[in-house]
Order: structure tokens, then sequence, then C-alpha cells
């Protein structure tokens, strides 16, 4: 976890003071709306459908038990007693009264936390992969290297006021969890053959009204030169970027219409003039970063747990729960655990101050008072020993945080949607709702395997619908809500190491009430054309194309009985009743949620 040094202390608490001032002088009429505005985004307050919504920035999506604690605390206070995590790593409150809010930032500030640039034309919140700093598969430590990108665009003059807002990406591992190929700038760390690590540099990237797959535009950065290329590339972004359309402003705009080589060749030339200058990283600097991350004190444990294995083997919720929701980590002994925040009936990502604190509570005892924020809109506990996962299962289970869906159908990725956001064609949440309860049986979520459902109430993807194996985008029709379907997207993470791809259009757009239908069809299509129950979604979609989906989601309405859902789930109903399925080595699996 990463603590702040008096600089970082000073900014956070003196961004308050500017922002309390400017909040009286708004609210006593001094400050007009219009003038307002920037300074509120700045802090990362906007203006929502009902109410303000102010988005809190969580770095990386590095969380501490106290800094858990505390925002529970502001839910309750300030708040309707939840709180929503966001496909960037932050968190959101959409609820809170204008005049509370430089009350909200000032006790953020007591705990090391902000609002500070997680809104406006400017580098936004830094994103990473989850596992960072644990996972076997790991390069580098990315956190050290956000740390060190935060630090460098915190009020950056120079880039305060770009022509559109600008996000950054970065992994540390071979597998890409952090969607590079769909940010504005991904990194991804690499190692050279003689051994030495650098970054490859991806740009251009971005969802939204245009998706766009990144271009990779140096196959390798030595490590030392990353804030010098960075400053290079938004020097560029800068100064050609259009400011009379925000909806051609983004880099992505930029670099298709100069092309990537050009652009690229521009990049370069203007890093002649920056490599080796002040901002060139330095092993002394690197330390001095790295040294203010607390790391966990870990034991020297066994590989393997008996007690362990022996609860997977006699009680099948659990070993459904470890199969989905615990992760490999790099220490023996150890293993990283997703709370699934996407129980059926709760709106994906939404939190409750009760479940926070007990989620804090948790942290503290199982995995060293840390946590993380996932893109998906998930928690992690990174560091918990393995011989502790079924005493933590435990205390999951009543919190309704249990559910063992993480990379199935029903862990959908989802934003607020036309229940909360003025931007929205129309919502989100009982779309995910009504496509979770449909899928609500486990045993068949187990049987589809992998799959990514992602829906957006709008254009601008902040639910990333374009990188869903399913994405479902919410659009107006006369004044209604429709929604379109995409199929074949994914983010990057695959096994064949395939860099990300946009999801294809299948047609006209659906009433609301035909989503949770047509979602079935497309599975329908899947298992009845898919090789292999090894076969993933995306992997069929890939295999066979668009075509087959497509007619079997414009096809008759009415369930065929003989539906490959109908002979899963009599398949699933006659499993409970035999015992255990020795096809497949999986254990009959109860509803947990």
């Amino acid at each position: 976890m990463y603590h702040y040094d008096e600089i970082d202390q000073r900014i956070v608490n003196e961004r308050v003071r500017q922002f309390r001032d400017q909040t009286r002088r708004h609210l006593a009429g001094a400050l007009s709306a219009d003038d307002f505005r920037p300074l509120r985004l700045q802090n990362g307050l906007y203006l929502q459908r009902h109410a303000p919504m102010l988005r809190v920035a969580i770095p990386y999506g590095l969380l501490s038990s106290r800094q858990l604690r505390r925002l529970a605390g502001i839910a309750r206070r300030y708040d309707r007693g939840y709180a929503h995590f966001s496909t960037r790593q932050n968190v959101q409150f959409n609820w809170p009264e204008l005049a509370a809010v430089p009350e909200i930032l000032a006790e953020l500030a007591e705990v090391q936390m902000h609002a500070i640039q997680t809104s406006g034309n400017c580098v936004r919140n830094v994103t990473t992969d989850h596992f960072a700093g644990i996972a076997p598969d790991e390069i580098v430590d990315s956190f050290v290297c956000c740390e060190i990108v935060r630090q460098w665009s915190t009020l950056h003059p120079e880039f305060a006021h770009l022509p559109r807002k600008f996000k950054i990406a970065i992994t540390g591992a071979a597998l890409d969890r952090a969607a590079t190929f769909v940010h504005d700038i991904g990194l991804q760390a690499v190692r050279a053959d003689d051994g030495a690590v650098g970054f490859r540099v991806i740009v251009g990237g971005g969802l939204g009204r245009t998706p766009i797959v990144g271009h990779v535009i140096r196959e390798f950065l030595p490590w030392r030169d990353l804030l010098t290329y960075l400053d290079a590339i938004l020097r560029v972004y800068n100064r050609h970027g259009r400011r009379d359309n925000k909806y051609k402003a983004r880099i992505k705009i930029l670099v298709k219409e100069r092309t990537p080589e050009k652009f690229a060749q521009e990049v370069e030339a203007e890093w002649a003039h920056l490599r080796g200058g002040p901002a060139t990283l330095t092993d002394a600097e690197v330390e001095r970063i790295g040294s203010r991350f607390t790391r966990p004190a870990y034991l020297r444990l066994p590989a393997d747990d008996a007690a362990l294995a022996a609860a997977v083997a006699a009680e099948p919720p659990f070993a459904a729960w470890v199969r989905r929701n615990v992760h490999a980590h790099k220490v023996p002994g150890y293993a990283a655990v997703s709370i699934s925040l996407k129980k059926t009936g709760v709106p994906p990502g939404d939190v409750t101050a009760g479940q926070m604190d007990a989620i804090a509570g948790l942290a503290d005892r199982y995995s060293f008072g840390e946590l993380r924020v996932s893109h998906e809109q998930n928690l992690i506990l990174a560091d918990v020993r393995r011989r502790d996962l079924h005493g933590l299962w435990l205390a999951l289970r009543p919190l309704g945080l249990a559910t063992p869906n993480i990379g199935l159908l029903s862990n959908i990725i989802a934003c607020p949607g036309g229940d909360f956001c003025a931007l929205a064609n129309a919502k989100s949440i009982p779309v995910a709702e009504a496509i979770q309860a449909r899928f609500d049986d486990l045993d068949y979520l187990h049987d589809i395997g992998e799959l990514d459902l992602n829906i957006s109430g709008c254009m601008n993807s902040c639910g990333h619908h374009h990188v869903g194996h399913i994405g479902i985008l919410g659009v107006d029709k006369n004044g209604e809500e429709w929604y379109q379907i995409t199929i074949g997207g994914h983010q990057g993470a695959t096994r064949d190491g395939a860099q990300a791809a946009i999801g294809k259009v299948i047609g006209p757009s659906f009433a609301r009430a035909e989503i949770p239908d047509v979602v079935e069809r497309l599975v329908d299509c899947y298992l009845a054309h898919r090789d292999s129950e090894h076969e993933r979604f995306v992997d069929t979609v890939g295999r066979i194309g668009v075509e087959p989906f497509k007619r079997a989601a414009y096809g008759p309405r009415a369930h065929d009985a003989a539906s490959p859902r109908r002979a899963g789930m009599e398949a699933v109903a006659a499993a409970r009743l035999a015992g255990p399925r020795a096809n497949s080595g999986v254990p009959g699996i109860e509803v947990v949620q």
C-alpha cells in the first residue's frame, strides 16, 4: 500500500481548501454555474440526472481497510448507505448534496484519498492489473510504475487542459488483464533478450462513440525513459488534437487521421528533445517511490493444504467458489480471492456501507489490511493464506458476497445507465438484473463456461460493451429505450496472446423486454456449435462467424423445448439427483449468493 509523503498530503489538503472556497462562492451566487463547472469537474463532481455524483480516485485500484471504512462512513453520512465501484477502479457516490462535497473531500484527505483528476480533460486515474504484485506471470510490479505515472500526471501544468480526457493503463504481467489496447496509452511490461525490462507502448485505443483498438508505436521502451516518452506523446496530442469538436478530440481520432506510422514518427521526433532530460527515471527515484509502499509479511507456508483439499471435496458450494473466485499467487501457500459484487438482484458494482465495513474487517483478518478494485467492478483480497480460504468463504456467505461467478455470464459489467446518468440513452441496471435472473442457476452458468457480458447505457461505453463477448448498448429510438447487441469482443486477456477486439453488431436493436430472450438464444447457439466444453463463447464466434448467432437472435421468438438450454437444465436436475458428475469432474453445485 502506498503511503503519502509530505508533498502528497499538502497537495490534497490544498485542493480541499480551494474547492471549499469555490463551492461557498458558487452557492452564494458569486460564481456562476458555467464558471463553477470546470472547477467541480476537476474535483470529480458531476451533475447527474437526480443529484450530484462524486467520483473518488482509487489510484491503480489499491485500497486499505482504513480507507474502505471511511468510504462506508461517507456512504452513511452523506449518501444513501451505499457506493458504486466503477470500471475505472474508482468509487462513486450518487446522492451527495453539493454543499456537503467539500466536507466529504476533507474526510477523504484524512485517509490519503481524493477526487483530483477523476474528471476533466486531463490524465485520469491510472489503471492496472488487479493482480499486480502477486501474479505468477508478472514481469514487473506495476504498482510502482503506476505511482510514478500518478505523481508525474497529478496537476501537471502542461497537460491540465488537454483536448479531451486521457486514460492510461499499465500491465506488468504477460497476460493483459488491464485492457491496455483500448486505452489512450497502454503500457505492457516486456523483457528484452538481454534481460532488460522496458515497455511496449500502445497508443490510440479507446471505446465510446468510435471504438478503436490501439496501435503499438514502440515495441521496447527502456524503463528509464518512461516519463520522457509519455511527455512526447502528450505533447504531440496537445499540439494537434482537435478542440473544435469534442467527438473528434480523443487521441484515437488523431492517430487514425495522421496514421499510426506518422504519429509514431512525430512522437519520436519530439522525444529526441526530451530523452535523457530531467524527467529520466533513476534507480534512486524508483527506490524512493517504491519505499513508500508497505509490503506483506508473508509466512513460509506449504503450497498445498490438506484441510483445504478436504473441504473442497466435502462441500460442493465451497468447491464452486474456489474454482471461480480463487486465483493463483506467486507466493506458495497464498491465493488471491475475488469478492463478487454481482449477486443477482443487486446493481453490478454496488456495495452497501455495512458490506464495506465487513469487507474491511475481512481484509484486516485475512489479507494484510489491503484490497483491490478490479475494472470488472469486483473487489480482491490479494494475499489470503490458502488454509484460511474456507473461513473466508464462510464469512462472505451471510454478507451476500460469495457468489461463485467470476468469469461467468452473470458477472456482468454495467454502468449506472439511465437510472442515474444524464448522458444515458437507456437504463443498464434493470437489463443486468433481468439477465442475471434468467441465468441464476449456477450449474447452468458453469456449463456455459467463460463469457463476458458488458452493458452500457450510451455510446460513452462506460460499461465497456464493445469488448464484451456479448455487448449490450442502450440506444434511443423515438424516445424509447432499445438495445443494440454486439458479439465477439474481448479486452485482450486471451490464452493465445491475442490483442483486443471490438465486437460486431449483429443487427437491428431490441426492446428491453426482449434482451434476456436474445441472450439466451445466443447462448443456445453457442452451446450447439462449440467444438468442446472447453471452447469459450468468444472463440466459437471467432471460428464460425456472426451469421449463425444473428439467425438465432432474430429467429422464432417462442422457446424450443428441445433447445440446448432446456436439455442443459434437465441434465442439471438429473445431476443433482445423481450426485457429482463423473464425466466432467465438477461436483454438483448449489446456488450460493
